[in-house]
């Protein structure tokens, strides 16, 4: 069995779990209960740092669209028509293709309402879920959003209620800076670092987006929450593609995470991150797929994929190699969220894939198959904390035909509300 260590080599070993963790990594252990994995290879789980689970449900509902109408004409309205059993769905249905696929571990951002359901949903399935509901206080034309006061009780309630329960982090989920008021942004850093949670949040994804950020603050994105106190170590910025040179240096110097979404900045015609330029600043840079509706997939190969080529016809065929991607999938991504994992290593979390390198038979660099050639068919089973949590195709416990006749009714339900 091949497995990638702690410096990041490729060593022939079998690997002992007890309890939640990796506790030796050698060849020729005995004694122990065994799960036979010859000729596979043992990775660390995937760790998506951008994603929306609650739009699952409305995946091929808001295509060829600019992020501003893409917001405003489906996804707010469809959203805001959420309930609490379609909320639950939606959450099921990502659930079940991240597990698959090899995701152990994801940064999510939920709508105002009904974020409970989110948590129920990834406790029953066994991920490490970070989420937080999206925070809104300015009028929107889906109605969409709640007073401030409201907006931030009801997140320190989540709060209260999720944060260190089990797997599960409640992290703070401000929209972004056109749907927060300057109120609400450092009232709720202020209530997330009290609390040691993550602050999570849009930036820079479109330069309509920009403009209006500057139209409304007289600041360029980055710099404007900066001056809040929104940067940091404990501050997550998804996508960060549109940054002036000072923009780039504030992200380095306060180590604040930037969350790559390759396939999402592309659908929607929002453009392609510096993150070459960033990387090599010294900023934080990890990935994560967005949402269903605006990739359409939720799928760590093909942003993977993606991360690497779209790089390449700009700086050339030696930008963003396989292992630097493959990095900000497993190690990145878990550096960011302040978990012990994203290598197979003692001592480290027991999140692990076994990957069937078969699948697309592969003789070269097991870092280039993962990153070039894989998809989620190779995915024999996806292990969390030593437990299986997803084997061929789909979570445990899941019948995909019964959770696809279940979407449908919610869905149905959703799109009546919203008029869509």
């Amino acid at each position: 069995m091949l497995v990638n260590d702690e410096q990041g080599a490729l060593v022939e070993a079998d690997v002992a779990v007890s309890g939640e963790r990796v506790v030796r990594v050698e060849p020729g252990l005995h004694g122990l209960e065994e799960i036979d994995c010859r000729g596979k290879w043992l990775a660390p789980g995937f760790v998506q740092t951008h994603v929306h689970l609650v739009q699952t449900l409305f995946r091929g509902l808001a295509d060829d669209l600019a992020l501003l109408d893409w917001l405003r004409t489906r996804i707010w309205p469809l959203e805001r028509a959420h309930d609490a059993d379609s909320t639950l769905v939606s959450a099921r249905l990502g659930l079940d293709e991240l597990l698959a696929g090899g995701t152990t571990a994801i940064l999510d951002m939920a709508t105002v309402h009904h974020t409970g359901a989110v948590f129920e949903a990834a406790e029953a399935a066994g991920i490490r879920l970070y989420c937080g509901k999206a925070q809104m206080d300015r009028d929107n034309e889906a109605g969409l959003g709640e007073d401030t006061e409201r907006s931030v009780a009801s997140a320190n309630a989540l709060a209260d209620r999720w944060h260190g329960r089990g797997k599960l982090r409640y992290a703070y989920a401000p929209r972004f800076v056109p749907s927060c008021t300057e109120r609400l942004l450092v009232t709720t850093a202020a209530e997330a670092r009290r609390r040691g949670c993550l602050v999570h949040t849009h930036a820079s994804e479109n330069r309509d987006e920009v403009a209006l950020v500057r139209a409304l603050t007289g600041r360029d994105n980055v710099e404007y929450l900066h001056d809040l106190g929104l940067t940091g170590p404990d501050v997550a910025l998804a996508h960060c593609i549109h940054l002036t040179e000072r923009e780039e240096a504030l992200l380095a110097s306060t180590g604040t995470r930037v969350l790559h979404c390759p396939s999402s900045n592309l659908k929607l015609a929002s453009g392609v991150a510096r993150v070459p330029e960033l990387l090599a600043r010294g900023v934080h840079v990890s990935i994560g797929a967005d949402g269903a509706p605006c990739n359409n997939r939720l799928d760590a190969f093909a942003e993977m994929r993606l991360a690497a080529l779209l790089q390449k016809p700009r700086l050339g065929a030696a930008a963003m190699a396989a292992r630097t991607v493959y990095r900000l999938m497993t190690v990145h991504g878990a550096e960011a969220l302040g978990l012990d994992a994203g290598v197979v290593a003692p001592g480290k979390l027991a999140d692990l894939l076994v990957v069937d390198p078969d699948q697309l038979w592969t003789g070269g660099d097991p870092y280039a198959a993962m990153v070039y050639q894989l998809d989620p068919r190779a995915i024999v089973s996806t292990w969390i904390g030593g437990q299986k949590v997803a084997e061929h195709g789909h979570m445990l416990g899941v019948d995909p035909r019964q959770l696809a006749a279940e979407a449908r009714l919610a869905l149905g339900r959703v799109r009546e509300r919203a008029a869509l």
